[in-house]
């Protein structure tokens, strides 16, 4: 039997996988609660389209289906690193703009961003249990963001927010599917599988 197939190995990941599902839903609440102060002390109508902007991981995946765990992990490790990076400079963007000002809006990004960074290294164990190891982060974050203009930036800002309340969903879906046991073993299935 595989490593990554072993009893003790499934019990563990299964464990990962409910911790980071609880994560989560608790980091999902708080990007919530965040979007809507966000809204308000931005001046933004909640209702905003904001068009797809470049660095911004989107959490919407053709045949998500047909995605090893491999690939779910990875998609999720690159995104919460972007987001984590996103974070840090509308965190850095709301002192420059505010000052100590609105200190509520920015102590929420940062506890936001805690919580951003605490799920990169529960994901990062995830992917331990595999004998891959963890890709390193050149290049996966985003590119140094564009000159924005005040309003951009606040519009920047609300779209990161509302797609990581997208991807914390994406998130508890792809740990739910991961830590199902398999029909054949009875344990969940490996996440090496290949597509």
């Amino acid at each position: 039997m595989a490593a990554a197939d072993s009893p003790s190995t499934a019990l563990r990941r299964r464990d990962l996988c409910s911790r980071g599902i609880r994560l989560a839903g608790k980091m999902r609440a708080d990007v919530v609660d965040l979007l809507d102060t966000y809204v308000e002390q931005q001046g933004l109508d909640a209702s905003a389209t904001v068009a797809a902007m470049e660095g911004v991981p989107l959490a919407a995946v053709e045949r998500w289906d047909e995605q090893t765990g491999t690939q779910r992990l990875l998609e999720n490790l690159a995104a919460y690193r972007a987001f984590r990076t996103l974070l840090a400079q509308m965190l850095e963007e709301q002192r420059e703009q505010l000052g100590e000002a609105d200190a509520g809006l920015g102590r929420a990004l940062a506890a936001v961003l805690l919580q951003v960074s605490a799920f990169t290294y529960h994901l990062e164990e995830l992917l331990g249990l595999e004998s891959r190891g963890i890709p390193g982060e050149e290049g996966d974050g985003p590119p140094p963001p564009p000159r924005l203009s005040l309003f951009e930036q606040k519009l920047r800002g609300l779209g990161v927010l509302r797609e990581l309340a997208q991807w914390a969903v994406r998130s508890a879906r792809d740990l739910r599917q991961l830590a199902k046991p398999s029909p054949a073993t009875g344990t969940a299935p490996g996440l090496a599988e290949s597509p």
